[in-house]
């Protein structure tokens, strides 16, 4: 059983702490976030749209519009494949703190455009996001799950998940005071994802995507946002009918510690012992309980997987009379990983549990294209598009008692 002394806990080896102060409703969701994955994977097929009108500015809000440097015109990735993940640095030039209260995507090209993620990078990690940006070719660089960014170990560099966005997505706004606290310096780092099935995977033109935010000053009573990451192993075989050398757990890792270095390839064995498990078990369904040792206020959350996700699931306090279900994506869809807001604020504190519950799929690898020509792997956690991950992502507040 792990332990969360702080709401800031590092997210799997990548140090990807995602801060979900707000996303938004995605594509084909409904207010039980279950956007079931089609027989092929919905994320290799739905069609581009514009986002939602944006909603109006409230008292003390103003709207901070942003754009992509330049056009970008997506290829597909070395090897083949129909989808590029691409991430651009944008800065927003903010010289004093402020607040985000909400973000909306609007993409120019929505032929190509089939999801986008925000990421806020706070000064600490700047460095390291900018000096991937100068070593790489062209306008951003290649990114899946995250920022793919490697250099920002330390908590005051990680990167913060703020926002999703699919077709027909607007903004979740919070009725309470808080936000999520940007610091002068910070950048904004949007991940594109582009999907090349309607072109043959045939260039489609370019794409120069929009984000506004929305931010506030913020008062001496606005609560800042933090996030909350609640990890399980992921411990899945390959399946019945297949074979082959990376069904070995142990061939697996070392193949993803080649892939991302020695600290995302401990993340598989350092899990168990951080849950309590003395071996891995095996199988579609994994858990993992956390203690819960600082108070604070739980507002909402999202499930983060990759394409083999089928569910997930967080409970308070499960197995006693006060049992609470604080998230429940019964049917994972990696491009609606959209922010579930709680009826009302939940507090938790000292002595609670909170456990994670997940769920994949290994037939799911033959049905996506991304997927269906890569070798059968026993699948463990990484940050790649043939690994997995199981994480609950709370957003919390810190309270004093």
């Amino acid at each position: 059983m792990t332990k969360l002394d702080s709401p800031l806990r590092r997210f799997g080896a990548a140090a990807m702490v995602l801060a979900t102060a707000f996303a938004v409703v995605a594509c084909g969701s409904n207010a039980g976030n279950s956007a079931a994955p089609a027989a092929a994977g919905s994320h290799n097929s739905h069609a581009g749209g514009p986002s939602a009108p944006p909603q109006p500015l409230r008292a003390g809000e103003r709207f901070v519009d942003l754009k992509m440097a330049e056009a970008y015109t997506p290829a597909p990735p070395e090897g083949g494949g129909t989808d590029e993940y691409r991430c651009q640095v944008i800065d927003p030039g903010l010289t004093k703190a402020a607040f985000l209260t909400g973000t909306q995507v609007t993409p120019e090209n929505v032929a190509l455009a089939h999801h986008a993620i925000v990421y806020a990078v706070p000064p600490g990690g700047v460095a390291a996001v900018r000096e991937q940006d100068a070593k790489t070719p062209g306008l951003g660089w290649q990114c899946f799950g995250g920022t793919g960014v490697a250099g920002a170990e330390v908590e005051e560099g990680e990167a913060a998940w703020v926002d999703t966005w699919a077709p027909g997505a607007s903004e979740t706004l919070f009725t309470q005071d808080v936000g999520f606290k940007l610091e002068p310096g910070s950048l904004i780092v949007l991940q594109m994802h582009y999907n090349l099935l309607a072109t043959d995977g045939k260039p489609a033109g370019s794409d120069r995507s929009a984000v506004r935010l929305r931010l506030t000053d913020g008062t001496p009573q606005t609560r800042e946002f933090e996030t909350l990451p609640l990890d399980a192993p992921t411990d899945l075989p390959c399946a019945a009918d297949e074979s082959g050398p990376l069904c070995d757990r142990a061939t697996s890792i070392a193949d993803v510690t080649k892939r991302f270095g020695p600290e995302v390839g401990g993340t598989a064995d350092e899990q168990l012992e951080e849950c309590g498990q003395s071996a891995p078990k095996p199988g579609d369904t994994q858990t993992c309980d956390h203690k819960v040792e600082a108070p604070m206020t739980l507002f909402a959350g999202f499930g983060h997987m990759h394409l083999l996700g089928r569910a997930i699931k967080v409970e308070l306090n499960p197995g006693t009379p006060n049992a609470k279900v604080v998230l429940d994506v019964p049917q994972f869809d990696f491009d609606s990983q959209r922010l579930v807001k709680l009826p009302s604020p939940v507090e938790i504190g000292p002595g609670d549990t909170l456990r994670v519950t997940c769920t994949h799929d290994a037939g799911l690898r033959k049905l996506l294209p991304q997927l269906s020509k890569l070798p059968p792997r026993y699948v463990v956690w990484g940050d790649g598009t043939s690994d997995e991950m199981c994480t609950g992502i709370m957003t919390v507040s810190p309270r004093k008692s």
